[in-house]
């Protein structure tokens, strides 16, 4: 039965002190899928491991809820961007099948660089680039993704995400899942370009920003009905889940819903900034490529000269996809890091990794002889070698040498628990 394009007007409710129920939480996602139509195929787009969030409890509400209404299929993409895929288990637990609940459908992991798994659905102009980007960007770019979003294959595409700060898109959440979630290397390269351009600073923790308006247009290209369900949570000390607030419906509204709660539960003002702030990261981030966020999330309070240490016995590596080229390039402030672009037709082709080598090393300085230098020098207690943080210019300590209390008492170190998460800005 054919359904129409037009998603739900937002529902939902919360705020920074909410903490909604699980029978809240189901209410909000019935009322969300009632422009399901029955006989209706639908595609939930998830997060990855490296996303912490409620997708465990809300997949099976709405598997529930669909499988109530009749619909044809309920299966899931995961949006993966170019992260390596989960395991079945990780999957399972993902989903909130753990416990040996099947539900119905399948699981199918995103291959973004695979041209037989993509398709392409129009093309953004240079002028529409230009006018989306402030002008940072001026080439047209494909708009390219999993197969699975082409026409006539799934009639509503359903969108679980999270929304935190962000450091390409300003916020997490809504479109982009979809780009770069399960885009093909097209708008997955411009997206990051275009969010290093545009600067961390002016970017991380705002909603109207050049790539959220670009992965929007995009997404507007996309012909299933598309609902998303936007969430915002925390996790106490305990490790109790705890959801502040949960918006649905379409993804510019519904997104932009949550995004103003987000800002206040998930931005720290510091009053200060530190010579020294010691990162312990977030156990969901098992390589840089990710774990990068303690610096993203960090930056804005350390100051020139100063040091970010980033406690990570648990990240092993670099970046499985992309480790190659972020070993060769190294980590550089975005003025080098646009030297680099520009003399290199691998960078040209790779922007993605561009972008990551410019956030990871957050912002510039310039030293006594005129050179960009990075603000901030970095250094990396993980299971990462020394020579492998040398090659790529971060400094390195054994995590079997770090010791907490070298720190706690000194009034110029602010040690931050679970970093990553949240944004501190002074």
């Amino acid at each position: 039965m054919p359904v129409s394009k037009i998603a739900p007007a937002v529902v939902g409710e919360g705020s920074a002190d909410g903490d909604l129920s699980q029978e809240k939480l189901r209410e909000i996602v019935e009322q969300a899928l009632l422009h399901v139509s029955p006989s209706a195929r639908v595609l939930a787009i998830i997060p990855d491991k490296t996303r912490d969030d409620n997708t465990d409890l809300l997949f099976p509400f709405a598997a529930e809820i669909l499988s109530d209404r009749g619909v044809a299929r309920y299966d899931a993409l995961v949006a993966q961007g170019t992260h390596p895929p989960m395991t079945d288990d990780e999957k399972r637990s993902k989903v909130g099948w753990a416990n040996g609940k099947t539900g119905f459908g399948e699981i199918f992991d995103h291959q973004w660089n695979i041209p037989d798994e993509l398709t392409t659905i129009g093309e953004l102009s240079a002028n529409d680039v230009k006018r989306l980007s402030g002008g940072l960007i001026t080439e047209a770019v494909k708009v390219t993704l999993n197969r699975r979003l082409g026409p006539g294959v799934y009639d509503t595409i359903l969108i679980f995400s999270a929304t935190v700060p962000h450091e390409v898109a300003g916020f997490a959440g809504g479109a982009k899942y979809l780009f770069p979630g399960v885009a093909g290397p097209d708008l997955t390269h411009a997206t990051h370009w275009l969010g290093a351009l545009a600067s961390i600073e002016n970017v991380i923790g705002r909603v109207e920003t050049p790539t959220r308006h670009m992965i929007e247009a995009a997404a507007d290209l996309v012909t299933p009905q598309i609902i998303t369900l936007n969430s915002v949570i925390t996790r106490n000390d305990h490790d109790r889940l705890r959801t502040h607030a949960l918006f649905a419906g379409n993804f510019r509204d519904a997104f932009r819903r949550a995004a103003e709660v987000s800002r206040e539960v998930h931005i720290k003002y510091s009053g200060r900034k530190y010579r020294r702030v010691v990162a312990l990261l977030d156990e969901h981030y098992d390589e840089l490529w990710v774990g990068g966020k303690a610096s993203y999330k960090l930056g804005g309070i350390i100051e020139e000269g100063g040091e970010l240490i980033i406690y990570a016995p648990n990240l092993r590596t670099i970046s499985e996809t992309h480790g190659r080229l972020i070993e060769k390039y190294g980590y550089a402030p975005l003025d080098r890091v646009r030297e680099m672009v520009a003399l290199s037709s691998e960078l040209q082709n790779n922007l993605a990794v561009a972008a990551h080598l410019a956030h990871v090393s957050y912002a510039g300085q310039r030293d006594e002889a005129g050179r960009v230098i990075p603000r901030y020098r970095i250094t990396l207690a993980s299971a990462v070698d020394e020579e492998t943080c040398r090659r790529v210019n971060l400094g390195f300590m054994d995590h079997r040498a770090f010791r907490r209390e070298d720190y706690q008492n000194d009034p110029d170190t602010l040690i931050v628990e679970r970093a990553g998460r949240d944004l501190y800005l002074v």
